[in-house]
């Protein structure tokens, strides 16, 4: 049997008044996942623990059957995992975002969705001004997404840190990262010098000298979160006896299959963005298949157009991920098998932001002999599966062949 999990980013949402009261997952053309649905079992799943961040990070290791709440760690760690970045179990990683700041609020969390080759130039111009060898490092991700790593047991991981996309139209001043207690203090002013210094560095860099004059969002601020330290996980094979793999453009997902000891599959192309190879990434999985028995499929593009507000862009990830993956691997997958198509979490539109909320889930096995039947895959319909609310961390076993025993 091969398993292989497709996870849309944010794909669920809340009803929309432009919608006429309905989510873009219900108003989306997705054949494809409502073939899943209909021949498979549905239900809702709850993904985000109480007390703890909302976001993918936690919301992936949830359904990998992770406990949050005992691994998560911050997405600096994880995301310095997949960059291939060496970490000591003292220092502290963190997400480093390049955003854009307009009179003190913070407009764009993706510094105006910012290229990889002129993100890279900024992040060296900062590393330059800040980074002091074997203490502060700057690392350069993909796009507006990349790495700080404070290096040495002087650095206090006590300190609350906003993630950016959270913080859509807040002024900096008010979100500034702050001690958690006394021993963060020093941290907290370190980073808050940092950031605040920073936009003076990049307000006139040539770079987004040109990108103003192009009608382009200035570049302007580094914005350091999700900060943690090293944790070491149960391989993913120990716990459930199949192979893994992951398949996606973001370090955070890859970062969480690295720690769970799965191997990561690069597919040329994949952007994290709407651009995507999303036929790409359908390939590589079928071909990743032969010599694994899981394989993780991630896309970022429905989280990032909620992130921007534009649910007419959300609709048309939800429908490429439908046609061009999901379409795609049906076609070409052969053997028994079992397929599940889900949101990590839901991000709403209208607010730009993640949410708690269960999402919806669907899974199809060749092992089936009959389904729920629910003709559309959406937050709703999926409440008439057989399958009703689970606890996200049931969800992993569920999937790999013991469904039969959460039936109502």
């Amino acid at each position: 049997m091969k398993y292989i999990l497709i996870i849309g980013d944010g794909m669920a949402d809340h009803p929309l008044e432009e919608l006429g009261g309905k989510t873009p997952l219900q108003v989306a053309e997705h054949p494809n996942m409502d073939y899943i649905a209909s021949r498979g079992v549905c239900g809702s799943l709850e993904t985000l623990p109480q007390g703890l961040n909302v976001g993918t990070d936690v919301a992936i290791m949830t359904i990998l059957g992770y406990d949050p709440r005992r691994f998560h760690i911050g997405r600096g760690p994880l995301e310095a995992a997949s960059m291939g970045i060496k970490l000591s179990k003292d220092d502290l990683a963190f997400r480093c975002n390049l955003i854009t700041v307009k009179e003190d609020i913070l407009i764009d969390y993706s510094g105006g969705h910012i290229s990889t080759e002129e993100a890279r130039e900024l992040i060296g111009y900062i590393s330059k001004a800040y980074g002091r060898t074997g203490e502060i490092e700057f690392f350069s991700g993909v796009g507006y997404r990349h790495l700080l790593v404070l290096r040495g047991d002087k650095y206090s991981d006590k300190i609350i840190c906003t993630p950016p996309h959270d913080a859509l139209n807040r002024p900096v001043s008010e979100i500034l990262p702050r001690q958690s207690d006394e021993r963060g203090a020093k941290t907290a002013q370190i980073l808050n010098k940092m950031i605040v210094g920073s936009r003076d560095l990049l307000f006139d860099h040539p770079i987004n000298r040109k990108r103003v004059e192009e009608g382009m969002k200035p570049t302007n601020m580094i914005w350091p979160w999700g900060q943690g330290r090293m944790l070491n996980f149960q391989p993913f094979y120990d716990i459930y006896g199949v192979r893994g793999a992951v398949i996606s453009a973001v370090d955070i997902v890859n970062g969480i299959g690295i720690f769970a000891g799965m191997d990561i599959i690069r597919v040329p192309g994949a952007t994290g963005y709407y651009d995507t190879n999303y036929e790409g990434k359908a390939d590589y999985a079928l071909k990743g298949l032969r010599d694994h028995d899981f394989m993780l499929v991630h896309v970022e593009a429905p989280d990032e157009a909620s992130h921007i507000g534009d649910y007419k862009l959300k609709i048309k990830t939800i429908e490429d991920l439908d046609k061009r993956l999901v379409g795609r691997l049906l076609e070409g997958l052969e053997g028994d098998h079992t397929i599940a198509i889900l949101s990590d979490h839901a991000t709403l539109t209208d607010l730009r932001v993640h949410a708690r909320g269960p999402v919806p889930f669907a899974i199809f096995s060749t092992s089936q002999s009959n389904g729920d039947r629910v003709e559309h895959f959406d937050e709703f319909s999926v409440r008439e599966g057989s399958l009703g609310i689970l606890e996200g961390e049931k969800f992993m076993p569920l999937f790999l062949g013991r469904h039969e025993s959460h039936r109502k």
